[in-house]
Formats: structure tokens, C-alpha cells, sequence
């Protein structure tokens, strides 16, 4: 059984008087373990394809299922099941790494020493410790991917869903940041990643493609071959 299903998905919006079709029959399945990078141009559906895939927004047509039970926005959290994450870190009280990520756990009833020792842990797994005592506009780009991250992992997911991780990032850093995502899968997180560019894709069972509405590649891992990708981006 797959671990996430998109079964025969559409989305449409309405842009002014046009209905532009956002999302048009995607079918996409997900193993555990595993890691996909969807990219395409901008505005051609990506977010929207992993905020239906995290039960945020409903599709028009179609189903989404988590361990083959449907996953209905609004429906409220699965345990050990599906966390989105956008790879930007704020603070409203303007507190530090360290204090923000604790406090995220108190607000669901974590006890303060187990989510200070939580929250060191998760820190330390994505390459972020030093950021402890930075306040959000203190991180540079890719302190601040690695910071949202750890934050998402907080949340213990089998599946995580993370929009364009490599943005702004240097090519060093890039690489970096997507040796960490391949390395989730070590601690059985399978990963769901867009990217704006078709670079990159460094460590990615599957590279799919998204433009206008459409999903191209391997949609079905049984079908899919392991991607070696192991791409220096220059500059």
C-alpha cells in the first residue's frame, strides 16, 4: 500500500474572469522511505499540488488518501502522519530558535523539559544547533530552511511535504540541504519536495514534472527507476 495517494485530482481557481485549471487529473503515489521532487514554472500548480497532498486545500475532483483512508481538510492531524512545511521561519513574539520551537510544543500540552530536549534534537538533526540562540531575522537563507524543517519534524511525520527548500540557497548549501531531506528517509520520513528549476534533484527516487496541469514522469514507483542525479547547479 502506498503511503500517500493522489487519485485522479483537479483544481481550478478563478483568476479574474478566467477559470485557469490548476491541477488536471493528477494521479501520484507515494512510498514510504521515499523522496520526490516535483518541479515546473511558476504558477504551474506545485504549492497547490502539496497543500492538497497535506489535506489543507480540498481538490475539485478527486481523493486524496493517507494509508488508504481519505485525508479531509479540516479533518484535524493524523498522528505520525503527513506535515507541511514552508521553509520560512517567524516568530510573532520575536523569540529565539530555540524558544519559538519550544513553545510550539507547550501549545499542545508537550511538558517544558521534554520540549526543550525535543527541540535541541531536532535542531541538531537538520544541521542547525548553532541557531539556538538566533532570532528569526538573525538566520541567513539556508539557517532558516533547516530551522522550519526541524520545526516540521517536531510534529514526528511519516510524510513530509516541503515547497521549493533550495530557494535562495547558494549551490553548496543546496546540496547540502538536500542531503538532509534524503537522509530523513534513515529515520522512515518519506519526503514530497517542489523545486522551481530542474536542478538540483541530487539524492530524488523520482523527478516528476508539473506544467499546465498536468504531472509528468513516473507517477507509479513500480514503475520507476532510482533517479541518480547527483547535479553541481553552477553559481
Amino acid at each position: 500500500m502506498a503511503l500517500l495517494e493522489l487519485c485522479h485530482v483537479s483544481k481550478r481557481y478563478r483568476r479574474g474572469v478566467r477559470c485557469v485549471e490548476v491541477l488536471d487529473d493528477v494521479s501520484l503515489e507515494v512510498l514510504e522511505r521515499e523522496v520526490i521532487a516535483v518541479w515546473g514554472p511558476g504558477r504551474s500548480g506545485r504549492s497547490t499540488l502539496l497543500r492538497i497532498a497535506a489535506g489543507i486545500v480540498a481538490p475539485d475532483e478527486g481523493v486524496v488518501r493517507f494509508r488508504g483512508s481519505p485525508l479531509r481538510p479540516g479533518g484535524g492531524a493524523i498522528a505520525g502522519g503527513v506535515t507541511y512545511c514552508r521553509p520560512a521561519f517567524h516568530s510573532l513574539e520575536g523569540q529565539a530558535v530555540l524558544e519559538e520551537l519550544i513553545a510550539s510544543q507547550l501549545a499542545l500540552g508537550v511538558r517544558p523539559a521534554i520540549a526543550r530536549l525535543r527541540a535541541s534534537h531536532e535542531l541538531e538533526r537538520v544541521g542547525a544547533r548553532q541557531c539556538e540562540g538566533y532570532r528569526p531575522f538573525e538566520l541567513d537563507r539556508a539557517e532558516e530552511v533547516r530551522v522550519a524543517i526541524a520545526r516540521a519534524l517536531l510534529q514526528g511525520p511519516s510524510l513530509l511535504l516541503i515547497d521549493e527548500p533550495t530557494k535562495g540557497v547558494s549551490s553548496m548549501e543546496r546540496e547540502r540541504i538536500l542531503e538532509l531531506l534524503r537522509s530523513l528517509t534513515d529515520d522512515g520520513v518519506a519526503v514530497l519536495m517542489t523545486l522551481d528549476k530542474g536542478v538540483g534533484l541530487f539524492g530524488a527516487d523520482r523527478a516528476l514534472s508539473l506544467a499546465e496541469g498536468r504531472l509528468r514522469g513516473h507517477v507509479v514507483p513500480e514503475l520507476a527507476p532510482v533517479v541518480e542525479l547527483p547535479l553541481r547547479a553552477s553559481g
